[in-house]
């Protein structure tokens, strides 16, 4: 079997998030979580996935920090998985390829899921890019840039003694 390429020392944010949740299990394990699924048993009943897959998948979640599994809280001898904050910080994620898939890869008229806010059972409005000033943003209205070790920690500091005064 071929190794899977690592991005642990890559200082691209993208190719570090492909480390955690790179491949379409974990990925799909991480939206069950956000479905309610919490143990082994519901997530293989879901995916149909191989066991051992699934095993393999539950534990990169756990050392990556995405998920967390604990006892169960009826006092059985399985672990429930649970979304840490790490885990919860990817809603934005599940909820733009959902979006994003519900554009794209359905026809008009074909059957499919759709997220909706329990409040109001509606669906959610399209997720938007938009600067700090509040205007949408597009791909060509952004640029990447490269930030130094130094000055990621001098600008954790200063916000950091900000905090403090």
């Amino acid at each position: 079997m071929v190794a899977r390429t690592r991005f642990d020392a890559d200082p691209c944010p993208v190719a570090r998030t492909v480390n955690a949740i790179g491949d379409w299990w974990s990925l799909l394990i991480v939206r069950d979580a956000f479905d309610g699924s919490r143990r082994f048993g519901e997530f293989h009943r879901s995916l149909g996935i191989a066991k051992n897959i699934l095993s393999a998948r539950l534990r990169a979640l756990e050392e990556a920090e995405v998920l967390r599994g604990v006892p169960a809280p009826d006092g059985a001898s399985h672990r429930e998985y649970l979304l840490t904050d790490k885990g919860r910080a990817l809603f934005p994620v599940i909820v733009a390829l959902r979006q994003w898939g519900e554009e794209q890869c359905f026809t008009p008229g074909e059957d499919h899921s759709r997220l909706l806010d329990r409040r109001t059972s509606r669906p959610l409005r399209r997720l938007r890019i938009q600067a700090a000033d509040g205007r949408l943003v597009e791909p060509e209205d952004t640029a990447v840039e490269k930030v130094q070790a130094t000055e990621t920690a001098e600008k954790e500091t200063s916000t950091k003694a900000g905090r403090t005064r």
